[in-house]
């Protein structure tokens, strides 16, 4: 295989069983509390982020719920420390603080650009939510009760059911692309197109266990907000370390001698 082609070709992965991610989070569990300071102070930013969502846009739901679903598709950047905690008490270290810190220096383009591309994708999905509630919707929607009785519970629209499906057309690809993506380019220096399709190639390899995996990492995020945010003070941690974990489980490590990027 050339040198360009090594350079765009997905790294080889392995499919795993259809529970894994019930093991992806018993791993990060464990992880959490063996280093607990820089995963409790990354959730705890982002429960402060979500409330100050919350206070900004409490009333006009139209643009909180593309808000909150947005969160969801660039909290992979968030976790980048975390990823680095991981791999440090993988390799029998004792990480810190700065352990967390030193990933996020601008040292590395690739986790600049794809944090970029995930950034614009869910600003996109948040334009594109609020435009489609505030000029579709048959009556005002400035509250949660206002979102469920207009848009969810509405005889009258499909309103709803379009909503889901263009969050869905935008989250699934997107999910796919970077359920290890972040992980990978963090441990190894392959190139983000490489790391964006060995990400879809693992996705693919194990459809149940990859659809547990985002059910999971939604149900613990709506727990955490549904607990006015501060149940993220846990989740955005425990489930970055159980990310970690995935990548190590689905990109077998005997790739780390690959192409530079």
């Amino acid at each position: 295989m050339s040198q360009p082609e090594r350079r765009t070709a997905a790294l080889r992965v392995r499919p795993v069983p259809a529970t894994r991610p019930l093991q992806w989070l018993a791993l990060g569990w464990a992880d959490l509390w063996r280093c607990p300071l820089p995963g409790l102070l990354h959730g705890a930013l982002a429960a402060a982020f979500g409330a100050l969502l919350l206070t900004l846009a409490r009333d006009r739901f139209w643009a909180l719920a593309g808000s909150f679903s947005g969160f969801l598709l660039v909290a992979p950047v968030v976790a980048t420390g975390l990823y680095a905690v991981s791999r440090a008490l993988e390799q029998g270290q004792r990480p810190t603080l700065r352990t967390a810190l030193a990933a996020w220096r601008p040292r590395d383009h690739r986790l600049v650009v794809f944090g970029l591309l995930l950034a614009l994708a869910g600003t996109g999905w948040v334009l594109t939510s609020a435009s489609l509630i505030t000029r579709f919707a048959p009556a005002p929607v400035g509250s949660p009760a206002d979102f469920l009785r207009v848009v969810v519970l509405s005889d009258h629209s499909l309103l709803f059911e379009i909503w889901l499906m263009l969050g869905s057309a935008l989250a699934a690809p997107m999910f796919i692309s970077s359920v290890v993506a972040l992980p990978l380019l963090l441990d190894r220096p392959h190139s983000v197109l490489q790391a964006v399709m060995t990400s879809a190639s693992a996705a693919l390899a194990s459809p149940p266990a990859m659809a547990l995996w985002a059910t999971l990492i939604l149900v613990l995020t709506l727990v955490g907000m549904a607990s006015f945010m501060v149940g993220l003070v846990v989740v955005v941690p425990w489930l970055a370390h159980a990310s970690w974990h995935a990548y190590r489980d689905l990109v077998p490590p005997d790739e780390a001698a690959g192409a530079p990027a």
